[in-house]
């Protein structure tokens, strides 16, 4: 897991939960290849890249205070349309 603000940290090699989300049964159908935590203002959001037997894909969770949650999936080759999106957005700001 790697902090946005920080140097990226290489994920164990093993599948199983993330250990930030309170995971860490091999019952997981996907293996971990990376995460990144965004911690921002009231909310965190964890980013996973991971792979499956049907390709790689991002997981995107938020978890708010409170302890709600929220998940997100898509697939790997959507990446740069959601980079794109964010593109259009922040030029917008």
């Amino acid at each position: 897991m790697s902090e946005l603000s920080g140097p990226p940290q290489p994920m164990p090699s093993q599948g199983g939960g993330s250990p930030h989300r309170g995971g860490g049964d091999n019952r997981s159908f996907a293996q971990d290849i990376h995460s990144v935590t965004i911690h921002a203002r009231q909310r965190t959001f964890y980013i996973d890249l991971k792979q499956s037997g049907n390709g790689k894909f991002f997981k995107v969770s938020e978890k708010s205070r409170g302890g709600q949650k929220t998940t997100i999936m898509f697939d790997s080759e959507d990446l740069d349309q959601f980079i794109a999106a964010f593109a259009e957005m922040k030029s917008k700001l």
